[in-house]
């Protein structure tokens, strides 16, 4: 399985994301400039966590302009799948291909703790490794991961079973504790903490692997369909 991990202006995670691919789970890994605008030969996308342009105007509010951004488009409207991490969530929403939208923390500071999830779907491409309601221990790194709808796109998320991951003790006022979503068409992932920082003993936690675990296995279950 081969994931391209798109590197932005500013993105500061991008290496941590090719080193939890490539040398703990043996997957082939590139990173591909904002400039990129055909994704074809890869089998995943990933976007980073950092302050793509700075965090300008809003965070990914610049990003989701890339030319990369375009192709990110064009790959997950083939179904193939993609996940944004932090700062990648805020771009996926921002390019509209999450609904709702990452706001300041509710403690208007920037948080940098471990923090405990419930795993809420286990029936995705990205979670299928996981127990139903496993709690898992990731790190969150950000000033802007209040996740935010409305009342009407709470309930299709609720409805249509995008929640996929929880915080069980909710560290800057998302809504319905939210912490990961995916669309509709289940291919798109978006979350706010960390799993790349998860994937060793050495870093406190390998609890993260799960996410990568699920993908390299459904696409074992597509390639032998």
């Amino acid at each position: 399985m081969k994931f391209a991990v798109p590197v932005f202006p500013g993105s500061n995670c991008d290496h941590d994301m090719v080193n939890a691919l490539r040398d703990i789970l043996n997957a082939d890994a590139d990173l591909v400039p904002a400039t990129t605008t055909d994704l074809n030969e890869y089998d995943a996308v990933i976007l980073p966590g950092g302050f793509s342009y700075g965090d300008y105007l809003r965070s990914g509010a610049i990003a989701r302009f890339a030319p990369v951004m375009t192709a990110v488009k064009a790959f997950a409207a083939t179904g193939k799948p993609v996940m944004g991490i932090c700062n990648g969530f805020q771009i996926l929403t921002e390019a509209g291909l999450l609904p709702g939208a990452l706001q300041a923390n509710r403690s208007a500071q920037f948080i940098c703790e471990t923090s405990e999830l419930r795993v809420c779907n286990v029936e995705t491409q990205f979670t299928s490794d996981y127990a139903v309601d496993a709690r898992l221990q990731l790190p969150i790194a950000h000033g802007e991961g209040n996740y935010y709808c409305d009342d009407a796109t709470l309930a299709d998320l609720q409805a249509n079973h995008q929640i996929v991951f929880e915080y069980v003790t909710n560290p800057n006022g998302s809504v319905a504790n939210i912490a990961g979503i995916v669309n509709r068409q289940g291919n798109v992932l978006g979350m706010m903490p960390h799993p790349e920082r998860a994937v060793e003993a050495l870093l406190g936690s390998t609890d993260g692997l799960g996410i990568f675990k699920s993908l390299l296995a459904h696409r074992e279950e597509v390639a032998h369909a």
